[in-house]
């Protein structure tokens, strides 16, 4: 289901009920006591009328001292529960996406550049900005308005009419100009998104534009999107004037009915000066609330925008995964396909059709056929990237769609020709968090010569790998797939061209280990270096 902003915002505020009650609490106090100060300088002003200093005068100077002291510990109070639901929005936004990012299914991802999506997460410090000023001031604001003119009331039932006039003006704008700052907003936003987008484009291939930057493209592109990016902040700026220009009519209405009304009502002796002078205070503290919502609207705008942003992170589909089957039995896991079909959405045609076949456990597979007749495709349904349209697919005679999907995952080997290497040490990059014997380490390490690099290292296996494996061989960063995948023992490898950078001595012999009747495990792998199949058990034939 699609939720709207303001649907996603009520979501938000539901997760911290308890948080606001408490702010919503201290705010009605807060503009309670704000409230009683002008009826106090009511009271004191009609003693200094008397000419005389009694001990009520200091009594009253007393209580209102106190009052703006309280109303001072309260909102420092407020700050404090805002602080926390800041920190604890922060920590929330973080673990959601590090959780859903790996889990969106693949199918959604074809047209998205995934690591695009994690600009979003900057999205969670425009709330944090934002929510402070949602949560005190608006509502701080909200609530001496309506109070300011309950309080009024008591003075004369005319207020009464004014205030439900100046509460249906005030709606009135919201009604009228805020669908169309926040489409504004959410447009402006895409073009900010699609910069940064354009920008990382830049720095991921910065060789390209080094080598032709007398073309000045990417410069053209950048202007153009800058361009879009104006006009579109030029139109929600344009929106924010309006309202700014209908919030000062506001402002001089208010003002000037309360001031004629107050007036008018002290020529008819209906009011005294002391009251006259306290309502005049009630209605500056009004225009002040006033004042502050105009200056909240903008931040209203930028975490309504932020909210749907972030959902497009969120509404993004994840695996599901309702299987309880389990790989139980010892050793390799055999395979079974039955009339297999699988299209891509926006496709006519299916790509892969009616494709049977049965893999022994422990054989040592090949799949062959010309370009274009879906051998990586096929890999990627067997690890469960790619749902099928039709048929079945078999693990050892239970269907796939019956297992647990967390626990088949670890008994699969998966290695592609996507750079995965990541940040960290060599020997996180080889054990994924995973808890490992040092023996089985000191193994895969062994087997792929890897020590003979890592020995050259400041810090041997815990020397840090930079993001993408910068200034590292293409073929230490194969070698460091292949031990990510084998050190675990699994059971099923899926491998696409994963020795093609390494020299081919080197690539003989690592094929021999892999491929070895002695392994324990099944391989399915596509290749066109030739020994791969010198050394394969059965070859399958893929056909456009």
């Amino acid at each position: 289901m699609i939720l709207t902003p303001i649907q996603r915002f009520w979501r938000l505020l539901r997760s911290y009920r308890h948080e606001l009650r408490q702010i919503y609490t201290y705010a009605i106090f807060i503009g309670l006591v704000n409230l009683t100060l002008p009826l106090g300088i009511q009271a004191i002003i009609n003693y200094i009328q008397t000419g005389e200093i009694s001990s009520s005068w200091v009594v009253l100077v007393c209580f209102v001292l106190i009052g703006i002291a309280v109303t001072g510990v309260l909102q420092v109070l407020q700050l404090r529960i805002v602080e926390n639901i800041q920190q604890d929005l922060f920590a929330r936004s973080a673990l959601e996406f590090a959780y859903r990012l790996p889990k969106i299914t693949f199918l959604q991802l074809d047209k998205i550049h995934t690591p695009e999506l994690a600009n979003r997460f900057f999205d969670t410090l425009t709330i944090q900005k934002g929510l402070p000023k949602i949560l005190i001031d608006f509502s701080l604001a909200a609530f001496q308005i309506t109070f300011g003119l309950l309080l009024l009331a008591i003075y004369s039932p005319y207020f009464i009419i004014l205030g439900i006039a100046l509460v249906f003006v005030l709606w009135l704008i919201f009604q009228i100009t805020g669908p169309r700052g926040l489409e504004t907003s959410l447009k402006e936003s895409k073009y900010k998104y699609r910069l940064v987008h354009w920008l990382e484009e830049v720095a991921r291939i910065n060789r390209s534009f080094k080598m032709n930057a007398s073309s000045n493209f990417h410069l053209h592109k950048t202007d153009a999107i800058v361009n879009g990016y104006l006009v579109a902040r030029q139109k929600h700026f344009q929106i924010l004037i309006n309202q700014f220009k209908l919030f000062i009519g506001f402002k001089v209405f208010v003002a000037a009915g309360l001031l004629v009304l107050g007036g008018y009502l002290v020529f008819q002796e209906q009011m005294n000066i002391g009251q006259f002078v306290a309502a005049e205070i009630i209605i500056i503290l009004i225009i002040n609330s006033v004042e502050k919502v105009l200056r909240i609207i903008d931040s209203i705008y930028d975490v309504l925008t932020a909210l749907e942003k972030i959902g497009l992170v969120t509404d993004l589909q994840l695996d599901r995964s309702t299987g309880t089957a389990v790989i139980e039995k010892p050793g390799a896991i055999g395979v079974r396909a039955v009339e297999l079909e699988f299209g891509f959405p926006d496709e006519r045609k299916n790509i892969i059709e009616n494709l049977s076949f049965e893999i022994q456990p422990g054989a040592k597979v090949i799949l062959s056929g010309p370009s274009g007749s879906g051998k990586t495709l096929l890999l990627h349904i067997m690890s469960g990237i790619y749902a099928l349209k039709d048929g079945e697919l078999y693990f050892n005679d239970t269907p796939f769609v019956n297992f647990h999907r967390d626990q088949l995952y670890e008994s699969l080997g998966v290695a592609f020709p996507t750079n995965e290497v990541f940040e960290g040490s060599f020997l996180e990059n080889i054990t994924l968090g995973r808890e490992l014997s040092n023996t089985a380490i000191k193994k895969v390490v062994s087997v792929l010569r890897l020590e003979e690099y890592f020995v050259n290292q400041s810090k041997g296996i815990n020397s840090m790998v930079d993001s993408g494996g910068r200034r590292l061989p293409r073929s230490i960063i194969q070698k460091l797939l292949i031990a990510r995948i084998i050190v675990a023992e699994p059971k099923l490898l899926l491998l696409e061209d994963p020795l093609q950078f390494v020299e081919e001595s080197e690539k003989r012999r690592i094929i021999d280990y892999l491929m070895s009747p002695e392994r324990s495990w099944t391989v399915v792998l596509v290749s066109d270096f030739y020994y791969w199949k010198e050394k394969a058990t059965q070859v399958i034939e893929l056909k456009k």
